[in-house]
C-alpha cells in the first residue's frame, strides 16, 4: 500500500514508511566498511591508516551533496504541501544542475591540493603518497558523488524511498564485488580499493540523474528552470546544518587522528578508523530515520497541519529512545567480533580496538536523538537553529572533549568524548524544542 507524505502516520505507517531510507543508510555504511576490511586484511596496516587520514578531506567535498539533498527536500516538500508542484519542480532541476557544476569545481581543486592538504592532516612517507593515491581516484568520481548523496533525500520527497533503497544496494554491490575482484583476487591493493569505490559511487548518482530526466511516475522530474538565488540560498542555509555537520565530522575526525598518532601512533589511527565504519552503521539507524521523517514534517509544517507536527515529534522520540537502548546493548556485545572482523591479525591493535567500542559505545544513548533534532529544525525550514545543534555537537563538544578528556584518562579519554559531546548536544536540542514550540505549533 503506497505511504504518501499527506497521510497521517502511525508508529507503524513511520517505520514503514523510513524502512527504505534506514536501509539505504546501513547499506551504504556496510558497504563502506567491506572497502575497509579488503584494504586492512588484503593491503596492510599503513594503507588502512592512509585511507582513514585522507578520507575525512573527501567527506568534506562531498558533503555539500548532503546539503543540497536535505536543504533542497526540506523547501521543495513545504512547497508541495503548499500546493505549488511546479515550483517545486523548477527548484529540484535546479538544485541538480547547480550541484554537479559545484562538484566538478571541487573535484579539480581536490584533485590539485590533495597532496599539501595530506601532509598537513600529518600524513608522512609512505603514508602520504599512499593517501595521495586513494584521495585522487575517488575525487574523479566527485560530482556522481555528490549526487549520490542528494538523491538519497529526493527519492523519499519523491515519493520513491523503494527506489532511492534499490539504487543503494546497486552502488554497494557493484563496491563489494570490485572490491573482491580488484583487491582480494587481482592485485591492484590500495588503488583497486580507490577504483572500487569510484565507480560504485558513479552508479549511485548517475542511475538517479538518468531516472529524474527520463518521464517517470514520482513527483518530481528534471526539466527546465531559471535561477532563483533566493530558492538556492534557502536551500544551503536549510541544509547548512547538515553540511556543518559533515564539515565538523571531518574536521573533527583530523583532529581524532592527531590525537591518536599523539597516544598511541599508527595503531592508533587504525583503531580509530575501524570504530568509525562500525560506529557508522549504527548511526545510519538514526540518519536514515532523520531523512526518512524530513519531507513528511515539512510537507505537513507547509500545510499548517501542527497536529500532525505534534504527533510525528512525539512518535520519533519513543521510537529512538528504545532503539538507542537495542543499539548500546548490540555493541557492547558485538565490540570483539567486529575488532577481530578487522584487526585480528595483530593483538595490541585488537585490544586497543575493543576497548574503544566497549567505551564509545555509550554514546548511542544520545546521539539518535542529537542527530533527530537537527533533521527536524531542517525539516521545518529553520537551518539556523539546526546549524547550531550540529554546530556546537560536533565541533565545540567534541573538540573541547578530545583536547581535554585526555590529559586526564589519556586515550581512554578520546573514546570517552563521544559520549560527553552526544549528551550535552541533547541538552542543547531538547532546549531549542522546548523553547520553540510555540512558534512552530508542534
Amino acid at each position: 500500500m503506497k505511504i504518501s507524505l499527506s497521510d497521517h502516520f502511525s508508529y507503524s505507517k513511520l517505520i514503514r514508511f523510513t524502512l527504505p531510507s534506514i536501509a539505504m543508510m546501513i547499506f551504504t555504511s556496510i558497504y563502506g566498511v567491506v572497502d575497509g576490511f579488503f584494504v586492512s586484511n588484503f593491503v596492510g596496516k599503513t594503507p588502512f591508516a592512509a585511507v582513514n587520514i585522507i578520507y575525512p578531506f573527501l567527506m568534506i567535498l562531498g558533503s555539500v551533496g548532503f546539503m543540497f539533498g536535505t536543504g533542497g527536500s526540506a523547501l521543495i516538500a513545504r512547497y508541495m504541501g503548499e500546493g505549488d508542484s511546479k515550483r517545486a519542480n523548477r527548484t529540484f532541476s535546479l538544485i541538480i544542475y547547480f550541484s554537479i557544476g559545484l562538484g566538478v569545481l571541487l573535484s579539480v581543486l581536490g584533485i590539485i591540493f590533495i597532496r599539501p592538504i595530506a601532509a598537513l592532516l600529518g600524513a608522512q612517507g609512505q603514508l602520504l603518497e599512499d593517501a595521495v593515491i586513494y584521495g585522487r581516484i575517488i575525487l574523479l568520481a566527485n560530482p556522481a558523488f555528490i549526487l549520490q548523496m542528494q538523491f538519497q533525500s529526493f527519492f523519499i520527497t519523491a515519493e520513491k524511498p523503494q527506489l532511492g533503497l534499490a539504487v543503494t544496494l546497486a552502488a554497494g554491490v557493484t563496491n563489494m564485488v570490485l572490491d573482491a575482484l580488484l583487491v582480494g583476487v587481482l592485485p591492484f591493493g590500495l588503488c583497486g580499493a580507490a577504483i572500487a569505490t569510484a565507480l560504485s559511487q558513479v552508479v549511485g548518482g548517475i542511475i538517479p540523474l538518468i531516472y529524474f530526466i527520463s518521464p517517470n511516475k514520482s513527483l518530481l522530474r528534471i526539466g527546465k528552470t531559471s535561477f532563483d538565488g533566493k530558492s538556492l540560498l534557502r536551500t544551503c542555509t536549510n541544509g547548512s546544518s547538515e553540511l556543518m555537520s559533515q564539515i565538523s565530522m571531518s574536521f573533527v575526525s583530523m583532529l581524532y587522528n592527531k590525537q591518536l598518532l599523539k597516544y598511541a601512533g599508527e595503531n592508533g589511527v587504525a583503531a580509530y578508523g575501524v570504530l568509525m565504519y562500525v560506529c557508522f552503521i549504527f548511526l545510519a539507524i538514526f540518519i536514515g530515520y532523520s531523512i526518512g521523517t524530513a519531507p513528511v514534517v515539512s510537507y505537513h509544517f507547509g500545510a499548517q497541519n501542527h497536529k500532525e507536527l505534534k504527533s510525528l515529534l512525539r512518535k520519533s522520540a519513543v521510537i529512538i529512545g528504545v532503539v538507542s537502548v537495542c543499539m548500546v546493548v548490540l555493541a557492547e556485545c558485538l565490540a570483539t567480533p567486529f575488532s577481530q572482523l578487522f584487526v585480528g591479525y595483530d593483538k595490541e591493535l585488537l585490544a586497543l580496538t575493543s576497548r574503544a567500542f566497549v567505551i564509545s559505545s555509550f554514546s548511542f544513548l544520545f546521539s539518535g536523538f542529537a542527530i533527530y533534532f537537527s533533521g527536524f529544525f531542517t525539516s521545518l525550514n529553520d537551518g539556523l537553529t539546526s546549524a547550531i545543534i550540529s554546530f556546537m555537537r560536533t565541533l565545540v563538544f567534541q573538540v573541547g572533549a578530545v583536547l581535554i578528556l585526555p590529559a586526564f584518562f589519556e586515550i581512554d579519554g578520546i573514546w570517552m568524548s563521544f559520549i560527553v559531546s552526544d549528551g550535552l548536544a541533547v541538552i542543547v536540542g531538547l532546549s531549542f524544542i522546548i523553547g520553540k514550540r510555540n512558534k512552530y505549533h508542534y
